[in-house]
């Protein structure tokens, strides 16, 4: 009778023990990033998955797998329509992709107000760099060019699109925008052989990578704009697109498109989860991600590397992503002429 009893206890203890081990205990999170291997996008989610496991209770391992295309969306639609909402895949795609959406472009499969928000990295605003031997000092000076410089792009919804797009509307400056590269590392490579002239994209990847640390002491590029409240310490002497505006006479109707289009800015760097995700995971995981990033290893490694971190919850993107989808029909418009364009 006693050896039966103490039988059922270890039964029933064993059996408590095992229903309370975490979900996440030996097993593997799969990180898409929808982004050339190499660029800021890949390197701060390979950054990240580096340090997250050890933050999520199990301690489940991660693998980052690059899934490029289309400026992201490719990655996006995966994440959305194809990855289980099981908690074991994330995306880390590119923040202006919601352009697609508010655009109707048929390539879409997400729903951006639906994704499941785990975080951002880092906030960074953008600059448009033009090589430096070429005669466009200012904005001014492409403004009166004759044949309007080429800048690279990914694809449409993307920096190097829509932000020499933006200077259009808002400056009177002139691109000719030439999509399709795979990745940030070809439009620079086309940019080294003279096929392109200009790119636009974030300050901190200027920052914190090859091959703009060797341009820098090269001189290769001149930075003509900077968005951003204020100046960039680094580019102290660049002009924001705000003191732009001013010094142009911007109207303020073509100024009302400046937030909605810059919103790509607070959403950063984010890593989401397709929808209907378990809502215990999803709180797992957007804890984790904040503990993450305050992780004294990762902030080492940061430093080390030059990135920024300066992030944001998932609760925040969540809002903000609810805000940009639903804003007037008026405003949704111009932005889609914008992208059309």
């Amino acid at each position: 009778m006693t050896k039966c009893l103490a039988s059922l206890v270890c039964l029933f203890l064993t059996s408590g023990a095992w229903a309370q081990s975490p979900f996440y205990q030996g097993k593997t999170i799969t990180v898409i990033a929808a982004a050339s291997a190499g660029s800021a996008y890949d390197l701060y989610a390979r950054l990240m998955a580096q340090f997250m496991g050890k933050h999520i209770p199990g301690n489940p391992s991660f693998i980052v797998q690059n899934m490029t295309g289309a400026g992201s969306i490719i990655g996006a639609n995966y994440i959305y329509n194809v990855s289980k909402p099981d908690g074991l895949t994330l995306g880390a795609i590119q923040p202006s992709i919601y352009f697609n959406q508010l655009m109707k472009q048929k390539e879409v499969r997400y729903d951006w107000a639906k994704l499941a928000w785990i975080g951002s990295s880092d906030k960074s605003d953008y600059l448009l760099y033009m090589r430096a031997d070429l005669p466009y000092k200012t904005l001014a000076d492409v403004r009166k060019a004759r044949e309007p410089p080429k800048c690279g792009s990914t694809g449409a919804g993307t920096s190097g699109s829509y932000m020499p797009k933006l200077l259009e509307e808002t400056l009177g400056t002139k691109f000719a925008i030439v999509a399709g590269y795979q990745g940030g590392g070809e439009i620079d490579l086309a940019v080294e052989r003279g096929e392109l002239h200009c790119r636009a994209f974030t300050i901190q990847a200027y920052h914190s990578r090859e091959p703009y640390h060797t341009w820098r002491k090269k001189n290769f590029a001149r930075i003509l704009m900077q968005t951003g409240q204020t100046r960039d310490p680094r580019l102290a002497d660049v002009p924001t697109l705000g003191e732009l505006m001013d010094e142009h006479k911007t109207p303020e109707a073509d100024r009302k498109l400046v937030p909605m289009v810059l919103a790509a800015t607070d959403f950063g760097r984010p890593i989401v989860a397709p929808p209907a995700i378990p809502v215990d995971r999803l709180k797992i995981l957007r804890e984790a991600f904040l503990k993450t990033m305050k992780d004294p290893e990762l902030l080492a490694e940061a430093k080390r590397k030059n990135f920024d971190i300066t992030p944001s919850s998932g609760e925040e993107l969540e809002s903000l992503a609810k805000l940009v989808m639903s804003q007037p029909p008026e405003i949704v418009n111009r932005v889609k002429v914008l992208m059309e364009q």
